[in-house]
Order: C-alpha cells, then structure tokens, then sequence
C-alpha cells in the first residue's frame, strides 16, 4: 500500500513538472507561503531562516553574507545566465532575430518600460530617496507571466505567448542595462581590471571555438567573484558568461553549447532558484497596513506603475505602432487579447523586488517595496488572467462548432 502511494505521488509530481504552467504555479505558491509565515506566529521563523548570516571560506578567502542576500547575489546570478543564454538565442536565430520581428515587441517593451517609469517618478517627486526605486515598476517577471497565460491553454492564440515572450526577454535585456548603468555601488578598479581580463579570456575561448563548457563556468564563477568586489552587480556576470557561449558550435557530445546549457539550467531555474528567491523576497507583513499605508508614494508609484504604467504603456506604444500601419496585432488575436496581455506585463514580481533589493536595504523601505510589488503584480495577474479568460469565453460564443477563428 505504501509503495503504491509513493508511486502515485512520484507519478503525480512528474505529470506536474511537465506542465508549462508548473514554474510559474511554484512561484505563486513560494510567495504565497513566504506572505502566510510574514502574517502568523511562525514570522520569526521566517525572518531567522532568511537572514541567517552564511560564511564561505576557500583558504585566505571569505565570503560572509546573509542567506537572502546569497540567493539575490549568487542563486540570481545563474537566473540572469539563462536569461542571457535566451536572449542571445533570440537575437542569433529567434523572435528578435530580425527587424520586422523584433519591432513590435521591443516598441512595446520600451513603452511599458518608460511609462511606469514616469508614473512612479511623478508620484515619487518630493522623496529623493524613494525616487530611487523609480526602476522598480518597469519589470515584467517572464516566469510568473507566461505562468498566468499557461493557465488559460488553447484557450488564447498561441501567437500571443510569442509576443509575451518577446516583450519579457526586450523587457529583461532592458532590466540588465538599467542595473548595469543605475544601480552600481562605489566601483574598485582593480577588480574591474581583473573582470575584463576574465571576460577577455571568455571572448577568447569562443573565438577558438573551445568545446568545454566546464572551463566556461569556472572562469564564470571567478568573474562573479570579481564583479562582486568591484561594485558592479555581480548577477551581471551571468548575463556576460552567456554571451561567450557559443550557440553554433557542438559540444563533445554534438550538442549546441548554448542550447544544451539553457536545456540543463532552465528546470532549476524554474524549479528552484525562482521559487527559493521569491520565498526569500516576498514576505511582507500586513500588519499596521491601512489605506493610508498604500497611498504612500513608494508602494503606491509602484502599483500604479505596475497596473496603470504597464497595460497604457505596452498597450499603448503597440497601437500607435499598428494605426501607423507598421505593425499588426499577433496573428488570431483580437484587441481584448491584446489588453489582456498587457495588463500580464504588470506582474513585475522577481525583477521588481530584484530591483528594489537593489535600490533600498532597510526595513523602512523594504516592505512598502514589497507590499507594492505584491500587490501590483497580484492585480495584474488577476485582471490578465480574466480578461483573456473573458475574450475565449466571447469567441466560444460568437464562433460555431468547428468554425475557424476568422482574420484580425
């Protein structure tokens, strides 16, 4: 009886795994417990595990840190290498790989970045230390918004979860430069000096056409260390290291380099560092909180950046793209489609409290960051989610059994 129930479990969890929707699923369900143990008697638990101070020694060298700031400096570094690994993929041979493919998403990525953007700094003004986040609410978290989308099946056009993805990995490749550009500390310049040399040694090993990917990750490894010491943020190191992977040539076993890699790292990606970084960041006591609490400028810039800035922004920046003639609406999807997903752009979620991780570092500002986060990304992803839901409703209606969805 036991070894039946093990196998129906072991069965049950491999069916949930292979769902498309399973690591967005296991994001909601990290924020959620890590929002529940913030709001109970079991908070001081959750507060020891996640600050926990962690020490690394490898002979003369220390790395002490707490355990949420390994998982935002460390665990995020390997995050950013798979976003850089698909940005590059994209941009090589993918949905960024031409101009006529690339306009719409990236006009829509730019829209849906600076309107947020401007929203928040309107609201933020006054404040200059809060005015620091004006980053915050130009996120949008690829994860948790295809995750919402997965939900819906075939019941949205698949040409949609192309564009979603597109504006994410825009949307990402812009969070990486406003990281790299806005939130640097006080710059060491040895260290930086000793980062070019290894990514030097990296464009080298590409340009030789190594075929070990070992010898990548290694020197990958010491390039975090380096840009860690020099104030550059070292989840950069990521992004860099995956640039130098090569994706036209195999590896010892015929494999793409760059592909293999992505395939390897993106279940623990999905199934562990963004899960763990959204426990470790998503817990914000309700506690105290009022109305007044969330028309503050910091958590209200950033819900209103979020919900507002996001859907006029994407939404927006495309229509004026389309009425010019030199775009058109994803291939079967009707307006309602488009506004649905727009509004999925609002959940800024892992990049967002990323980026405020980055911009505060005291309790007076985390968890108005945080309580902004969660809320505007809950209300994206709850008016996303029945907006689409809403539209393949109507076409069911509108659409005879059988019947093909007629041109746009």
């Amino acid at each position: 009886m036991a070894d039946a129930s093990l196998r129906h479990f072991s069965n049950a969890l491999t069916s949930f795994l292979k769902l498309e929707s399973a690591g967005g699923l296991l994001l909601i369900g990290s924020a959620a417990l890590a929002l529940i143990l913030s709001n109970t008697g079991l908070s001081g638990i959750y507060e020891w595990v996640v600050y926990m101070p962690v020490e690394v020694r490898i002979g003369p060298l220390v790395l002490a840190k707490p355990l949420v700031l390994w998982i935002n400096d460390g665990l995020m570094s390997i995050f950013f290498l798979l976003v850089g690994l698909e940005v590059k993929r994209e941009i090589m041979e993918g949905e960024l790989s031409s101009l006529a493919q690339v306009v719409l998403p990236a006009t829509a990525a730019f829209g849906g970045m600076a309107l947020p953007a401007a929203i928040f700094y309107f609201l933020n003004r006054a404040d200059p230390v809060t005015l620091g986040g004006w980053a915050i609410p130009t996120a949008t978290d690829i994860a948790f918004a295809l995750g919402i989308l997965s939900l819906l099946g075939s019941r949205v056009p698949g040409s949609l979860r192309l564009f979603l993805t597109a504006v994410a990995i825009a949307d990402d490749l812009g969070a990486i430069v406003i990281i790299a550009v806005f939130y640097t500390a006080n710059l060491t310049l040895l260290m930086l000096v000793l980062a070019t040399v290894i990514v030097s040694v990296l464009a080298l090993l590409n340009y030789l056409r190594v075929r070990n990917i070992s010898v990548y990750l290694v020197l990958g490894a010491v390039l975090w260390f380096f840009l860690l010491k020099s104030g550059v943020h070292a989840t950069l190191a990521g992004v860099v290291l995956a640039f130098t992977i090569p994706l036209k040539l195999e590896d010892v076993n015929g494999h793409s380099m760059l592909r293999n890699l992505e395939h390897r790292l993106h279940p623990w990606v999905a199934f562990a560092i963004l899960p763990i970084f959204a426990f470790a960041n998503a817990g914000v006591s309700f506690a105290g909180v009022s109305v007044n609490t969330l028309l503050q400028p910091l958590p209200l810039g950033i819900v209103a950046g979020l919900f507002l800035g996001k859907l006029l922004g994407v939404f927006g920046a495309s229509w004026l793209l389309i009425a010019s003639g030199k775009a058109r609406l994803p291939e079967g999807a009707a307006t309602i489609h488009f506004v649905g997903v727009a509004v999925l752009c609002g959940i800024g979620f892992t990049m967002s409290l990323f980026i405020g991780s980055l911009a505060f570092n005291t309790a007076e500002y985390l968890t108005p960051l945080r309580l902004g986060v969660v809320l505007g990304s809950a209300l994206s992803a709850a008016c996303g989610y029945a907006l689409l839901r809403l539209a393949s409703k109507a076409d069911r209606v509108e659409q005879p059994s059988g019947a093909g969805r007629p041109a746009s």
